[in-house]
């Protein structure tokens, strides 16, 4: 076998080891992250214009989700502090959707190739579950704190408002806002918006 073809085998087989899921560098800087994966942008652009789901908004809640890291998972539980039981939930992925929300997006979508830890895909499964937020709930698809609480309670846990009974969620789907708000920012500033 020629050296060429040597190197493109294994080329090849790197190539199909399972992707870079690393969190961009600094977290904290909306245009230092698109700038370092441009592919992010484009997803969000393009949920944005199927969806109406803002950048900002997406971004925030991806941050909270999952810290952009592609293939993230929920904690092992433990049984007597070291026999593994399981994960906390089923959650996976940039949006870490359970597996019955995504069961239902990719029935209503149609998209049955559409995995978890594709950018694309992750970003249109929320701008989906955003926008039915948003029809049903009457929640603007610019508010990032409201549709995050829509998001990790579910629609009906939302209108029940459960979060109420949860400070700690309070605290952090405001800090989502906010960040929201400090991304919308940047990227304004770097002609990213």
């Amino acid at each position: 076998m020629n050296r060429f073809l040597k190197l493109a085998i294994v080329g090849l087989v790197a190539s199909c080891g399972g992707g870079d899921f690393k969190a961009p560098r600094n977290l904290d800087n909306a245009c230092a992250i698109v700038a370092e994966r441009p592919a992010y942008l484009r997803a969000m652009k393009k949920t944005e214009r199927r969806w109406g789901i803002p950048v900002h908004v997406q971004m925030a809640a991806i941050h909270q989700e999952s810290k952009f890291i592609g293939d993230a998972r929920t904690p092992h539980q433990y049984a007597l502090g070291v026999i593994p039981i399981g994960r906390q939930s089923s959650a996976y992925g940039y949006s870490q959707a359970l597996d019955g929300t995504w069961e239902e997006y990719v029935q209503e979508t149609g998209n049955r190739r559409a995995r978890r830890n594709d950018i694309n895909d992750a970003t249109d499964f929320m701008g989906w579950y955003m926008d039915g937020s948003s029809r049903m709930l009457g929640l603007s698809k610019w508010d990032a704190t409201s549709q995050y609480l829509a998001y990790h309670e579910g629609r009906s846990g939302y209108a029940r408002r459960s979060y109420l009974g949860k400070s700690w969620l309070v605290r952090v789907s405001g800090q989502v806002g906010q960040r929201a708000q400090m991304y919308r920012a940047q990227l304004v500033s770097c002609g990213k918006a």
